[in-house]
């Protein structure tokens, strides 16, 4: 069973008008109402590829139930731990033809998160066995210790349970020690690891290997419009082309890479990395995450 974990999900208010002016009474011509949280994409992309999965998590108030009811309608098991107070985030997401305004984005801090409820989440972590996949992606809400990835994965190690990572700096880097099965940094997150430029495929690939070295199993590294870079377990280099598509939405777009490799990887890592792609470029060409057959369009 592959089990995602998302400590801050988020459902996302996307409006799109002509224009943005300050200080003014501004008029979407469309609206859309989106949910996510890097965890929760990759259960969406997951279901849609039809692998079973479980969304682990915290939710709150009217929209923690609502974010319950969508992933539960998309056959996920959605066992979300529910808060006391405050609601699950609402994220406003202000969108304007291109070159007309940049996109603005406000995005809420989200509700908080007692000790006890994450003593619940840590006695369903504590149920997971030999086989399982646990994802951990995004960041770590305000409230909690900036080493719970890794306060997770040292609680769970020498179990059999592979994890993937996704996640910036010091979030990932700490959790290499535990051997993630999976970590997936784009070029700047990687480049922030480093603590230097990655123009070329070359320091790409420096940069892969030294986070092998450091523990990660597998390090797939997206690069937008250049593709992306697999250094898999067995210290080969995987490379893959962009698709040719007109990106629309990069949201979740990364998230749906995760899901493709996780889904695929059963049949061998050139396989893993095609169906990543596929799915990354499914979600950065629509309005939303990517749909099984989008999916499969671009796989063809």
């Amino acid at each position: 069973m592959i089990y995602t974990l998302t400590l801050n999900p988020a459902l996302d208010y996307v409006m799109r008008l002509p224009s943005v002016k300050e200080g003014a009474t501004n008029r979407a011509v469309s609206t859309d109402l989106q949910f996510g949280g890097k965890g929760v994409n990759v259960s969406l992309v997951l279901s849609a590829l039809g692998v079973e999965n479980t969304a682990l998590g915290f939710a709150a108030g009217f929209t923690g139930a609502a974010l319950t009811a969508h992933l539960t309608d998309r056959g996920i098991r959605a066992d979300f731990i529910p808060l006391p107070d405050g609601l699950t985030r609402i994220n406003v997401k202000l969108k304007t033809p291109e070159g007309i305004h940049p996109e603005t984005e406000i995005n809420a801090a989200g509700p908080n998160i007692p000790a006890d409820c994450m003593d619940v989440l840590y006695r369903k972590l504590d149920s997971l066995t030999e086989g399982d996949t646990l994802v951990l992606a995004g960041s770590i809400p305000a409230g909690l210790s900036k080493d719970t990835y890794r306060a997770i994965m040292e609680r769970l190690a020498g179990r059999g349970i592979r994890f993937a990572v996704d996640a910036e700096g010091t979030l990932l880097t700490e959790t290499l020690p535990f051997r993630p099965f999976l970590i997936k940094p784009n070029r700047a997150e990687l480049e922030g690891i480093m603590g230097r430029e990655l123009p070329t495929d070359t320091d790409l690939e420096e940069a892969a290997a030294e986070l092998q070295r450091r523990g990660a199993v597998n390090v797939l590294v997206s690069l937008g419009g250049d593709g992306a870079l697999l250094l898999d377990e067995n210290g080969e280099y995987h490379r893959a082309k962009a698709l040719p598509i007109v990106p629309v939405n990069t949201v979740g777009a990364g998230d749906s890479t995760v899901a493709g490799f996780l889904a695929g990887v059963g049949r061998g890592y050139g396989y893993a990395l095609k169906l990543a792609m596929a799915c990354g470029g499914a979600t950065a060409a629509g309005e939303g995450i990517a749909t099984g057959n989008a999916i499969l369009n671009l796989m063809n």
